[in-house]
């Protein structure tokens, strides 16, 4: 608990501005130390530090002390009720009418004297600092006051027991201990020697019958070997035999269809000009060429002369019309 209590208190200045000022105030009757714990007893059962249910699985107690159901539901029940009873104000409270078409409602400050409006207040802060609590010293521990009086008792030598007396059947229990002890140790090492003589013999027997099963699965891991290796010969065989039946019909196939298929194939390269003869081939390459050349030049030279004798012709046929005609004009 703090030593001082603050005062706040709030004040309107003419301009509107709102001001915050606090004043320390010293509490009377505080004690000087912190106030001790005192211990509380109750049922573990409802100890919310007691783990219940699966103690394999963490359990995580929460840093901050969590808040009673009750409150909970109390402090939900009254925000509820804040909510509605907001509701209900804001339901009741006589609204303005809605605008007409083309204006719009606008805030303006109806009191007599206007206040700068202002999202910041000023305010200032007043700090006082107060002296540190001190921790309590222990409480001494309390030791009553001795009262009574002091009484001794003086016991002479044979007056508690007879030592050779009361020895005899301590010794008794002693010996037959230690003799039942020793009986039952050797009995213990006989049956041990037993149980190893036992158990070499069954190590012998086992390394034996170990020998026997290796041996047995070495000449069957042999046998499986020596039949994967015939298999696969086997295999191996069929396959070069298949092979062999395959390369001897696809070559009856192939003789079988060349035979047919050269003649065809040569007489359609020799129809195609693939196989000629080289001097007729000189004829129609060279020779024949040539010939159609000069047999071009010469009628083309014939052209010439025709047309040149043609256009003769025309042009004296026509003067001689000429003067036909000037002739029957005179």
């Amino acid at each position: 608990s703090s030593s001082n209590h603050y005062t706040t208190s709030y004040s309107t200045t003419q301009s509107g501005i709102y001001t915050f000022s606090s004043s320390p105030r010293a509490i009377l009757n505080c004690s000087k130390y912190r106030e001790p714990i005192a211990e509380q007893y109750g049922n573990i059962m409802y100890d919310r530090r007691v783990v219940r249910g699966n103690t394999y699985a963490q359990y995580l107690l929460p840093l901050t002390p969590q808040p009673d159901p009750s409150e909970l539901r109390r402090q939900q029940e009254a925000r509820r009720r804040a909510i509605e009873r907001r509701r209900t104000k804001e339901q009741l409270r006589l609204r303005t009418p809605e605008p007409v078409e083309g204006r719009k409602h606008v805030d303006v400050q109806t009191d007599l004297y206007l206040l700068e409006l202002s999202d910041k207040i000023d305010e200032s802060s007043v700090e006082c600092q107060t002296d540190a609590f001190l921790d309590r010293p222990t409480t001494p521990l309390f030791i009553p006051v001795k009262s009574g009086k002091d009484v001794a008792t003086q016991i002479e030598e044979g007056e508690l027991f007879d030592f050779d007396v009361e020895v005899r059947p301590m010794l008794e229990v002693l010996v037959g201990k230690t003799v039942e002890q020793a009986l039952l140790e050797v009995m213990e090492e006989e049956e041990l020697a037993i149980l190893r003589a036992q158990q070499r013999a069954f190590e012998e027997l086992r390394s034996a019958e170990l020998v026997e099963v290796q041996r047995l699965e070495e000449q069957e891991r042999r046998r499986r070997e020596e039949k994967e290796r015939r298999i696969k010969q086997q295999r191996e065989a069929l396959q070069r035999e298949k092979e062999s039946v395959e390369k001897i019909a696809a070559w009856a196939f192939a003789k079988q269809y060349l035979s047919e298929l050269l003649p065809r194939v040569y007489g359609m390269l020799r129809d195609k000009g693939y196989f000629y003869d080289p001097v007729e081939r000189d004829v129609e390459t060279e020779f024949l060429p040539w010939v159609i050349k000069e047999v071009n030049n010469t009628l083309g030279k014939r052209y010439v002369a025709r047309t040149i004798l043609n256009t003769l012709i025309r042009d004296i046929a026509e003067q001689r019309l000429e003067a036909y005609r000037q002739e029957e004009q005179k």
